[in-house]
């Protein structure tokens, strides 16, 4: 199990964190995650990777602790990656950071189901494949889902024009 925490330990913590947008959250989740998995190790049936089910442990972990807080998270500015700012000045920094804030609060108001499959495909980088059995639908779902939402997001940075 040492091996597969080494493995896989970073994956499912970014991918906790693009759901939760919080570390020390997706840090306690992705603790619990990997005690739930050496606890059920005996249940894995291997009809997906190692990571799909890792994930899908985690999500269930976030699920229940959603369900305990009652609490929707919010995006925190600070954890915006640093990649995104290509820009020179410091003007342009703020003005590249603005508007990627004005994204994410775009994002942050889809529904729920769309907004996670955007993170785990921008943030995450999971195939809509990975995104469709973390989520128990099918890869289509998946593509479809996040093309939709992109169209959404699309059109509310449209109407700000």
């Amino acid at each position: 199990m040492e091996e597969i925490y080494k493995e896989y330990s970073k994956i499912v913590y970014k991918y906790l964190l693009s759901i939760t947008n919080n570390t020390e959250l997706a840090e306690e989740l992705m603790q619990e995650t990997f005690e739930s998995a050496v606890k059920n190790i005996n249940k894995f049936r291997q009809e997906c990777s190692v990571k799909t089910w890792l994930c899908t442990i985690a999500k269930n972990k976030w699920i229940d602790f959603y369900k305990k807080k009652k609490k929707v998270s919010e995006i925190n500015i600070d954890e915006i990656n640093e990649k995104f700012l290509v820009s020179n000045s410091l003007e342009e920094e703020y003005t590249d950071k603005l508007e990627i804030i004005n994204i994410y609060k775009k994002i942050h108001k889809l529904d729920e189901k769309t907004k996670e499959v955007i993170y785990l495909r921008i943030k995450s980088e999971f195939t809509f494949k990975e995104i469709g059995s973390i989520m128990g639908h099918s890869e289509e779902w998946a593509r479809i889902t996040f093309y939709r939402g992109k169209i959404k997001l699309k059109e509310e940075l449209e109407n700000e024009e």
